[in-house]
């Protein structure tokens, strides 16, 4: 990835990326998942790829509205554990550099000073929902699900979950989906307040579409504070825990639990 000399925007082709397609058709930049044979899941150069995007279209003054999506069946479904077996257990030092390059991404997104869209055109996992959730607003899918699965596979969801569940749908729904790890069908994502629109595939594009043009008729700059404002909360919550999460995940790639968590969905 390139890197600029001040805090100007360049062309996307201009930018390297391997593990996701950023396109810009000012007022909108669309920032696409590109991993389909591993249902978009998200290693360390996704993390950093999706980084640099958000970044490039904070600093473009003819962008005003950022689409987040996916390709293929799933929008994403969180971390890549097929390399996690030989990169990150057994080695908290490892895991917490990766962990950093998620923090990072999140903040990115979160702080882009522009509405964000989320565009679930498929099921989204346990990170997956995490980045949907960083996102302002979300259309989805309505034969898609939203499921977390870190209880059952030795990580905590503390990567978003934890911290925005309980505000965006209620302490005890936030543990019934962070506990029981069962799937969410999109409308019930939506009634909860988890999404906004589910609607179907035939209508997806239309709807976001409708809700790009909507954002297009505010002002910018007082878009931008109002989203300041109401990030308010999930700054509080993000900013008291991550940290401690980050550490705490770390060093749980040493024990037992995790390592074997890991390794049996590896063998499935």
């Amino acid at each position: 990835m390139s890197e600029p000399p001040a805090p100007r925007p360049l062309p996307p082709e201009e930018l390297g990326f391997e593990r996701i397609v950023y396109t810009k058709e000012p007022p909108r930049a669309t920032i696409r998942l590109n991993r389909p044979e591993v249902l978009n899941a998200f290693d360390f150069r996704m993390l950093r790829e999706l980084a640099r995007a958000c970044e490039d279209a904070s600093w473009d003054d003819e962008i005003r509205v950022v689409v987040l999506t996916g390709t293929g069946r799933a929008f994403c479904v969180g971390a890549d554990l097929t390399s996690w077996d030989d990169e990150l257990v057994g080695k908290p030092g490892e895991y917490w550099k990766w962990f950093g390059a998620f923090e990072d991404a999140h903040d990115r997104l979160r702080e882009i000073g522009k509405p964000t869209l989320a565009r679930v055109q498929g099921i989204a996992v346990g990170g997956g929902n995490e980045l949907q959730m960083a996102c302002d607003l979300a259309v989805m899918v309505e034969d898609a699900f939203i499921r977390h699965v870190g209880p059952e596979h030795g990580s905590v969801p503390a990567g978003g979950a934890t911290q925005w569940l309980p505000i965006m749908v209620g302490d005890r729904r936030a543990r019934e989906i962070l506990l029981l790890c069962e799937e969410i069908p999109a409308r019930q994502a939506a009634e909860w307040g988890l999404v906004n629109w589910a609607v179907p595939a035939a209508e997806l594009d239309a709807k976001v579409d409708a809700v790009v043009e909507s954002l297009l008729r505010k002002l910018p700059q007082t878009t931008r504070y109002t989203k300041q404002q109401l990030n308010w909360w999930r700054d509080l919550a993000w900013h008291e825990t991550v940290g401690h999460a980050r550490d705490w995940l770390s060093l749980s790639m040493l024990g037992d639990e995790a390592k074997d968590a890991i390794n049996r969905f590896l063998d499935r």
